[in-house]
């Protein structure tokens, strides 16, 4: 008796593909508003899903990425996407699992030039600590500025980021990404004012 083939996943590549875009989108046009891809996400299997979910709709074989940990799903994303894996001061995207990598990740992902400031990385991180810090944010896409509620992992990586000093427009693009499916960004000129206001 031979059962039937079903498959892994059942991510559509180009449906589902472009709501995440544009839900990617709407986190980068509006600086750390919290956007759900849960749904999306779980049409993917693993311990991971809305990784696989950002990197399906991001990644292709034209571009590369670089994983700090978890050699496994660097494996599945290559595989799934076809980009290449690269080191970390050429990767177009890199993978940050733990907080301890934050800093490593930061001094040595592609921050641009200045006439070609779009050449920079973006962090894809896994976010999923509770809401704890009060940060006051400025910034393309925020009128003034915001305050807002979030992660431990999130302030310590806007920290991080703000103290390289980038010369302006270079900078690096952060996207954090929770198991739950939530996910938000801080694009590369948006700024730490303050934190515990």
């Amino acid at each position: 008796m031979t059962l039937p083939l079903t498959k892994k996943h059942s991510f559509d590549l180009v449906f589902d593909g472009q709501k995440v875009f544009r839900l990617i989108l709407e986190a980068m046009s509006n600086p750390a508003k919290v956007v759900h891809i849960s749904e999306y996400a779980g049409r993917l299997y693993g311990n991971d899903p809305g990784f696989l979910a950002v990197a399906m709709t991001l990644l292709d074989n034209e571009t590369s990425f670089h994983s700090c940990g978890n050699p496994s799903l660097a494996d599945e994303i290559a595989s799934l996407t076809l980009a290449k894996k690269e080191n970390i001061d050429a990767a177009d995207f890199v993978f940050v699992f733990e907080a301890k990598d934050i800093a490593y990740a930061m001094e040595n992902a592609k921050r641009g030039t200045p006439s070609d400031p779009h050449k920079s990385a973006t962090l894809i991180i896994r976010n999923d600590g509770a809401p704890v810090c009060r940060l006051r944010l400025c910034g393309p896409g925020i009128d003034g500025q915001i305050d807002i509620i979030t992660t431990q992992m999130v302030k310590d990586a806007i920290i991080v980021r703000d103290a390289q000093c980038y010369e302006y427009p270079q900078g690096i693009d952060l996207l954090f990404v929770s198991s739950e499916g939530e996910m938000l960004a801080i694009p590369r000129l948006t700024r730490l004012v303050e934190d515990e206001v």
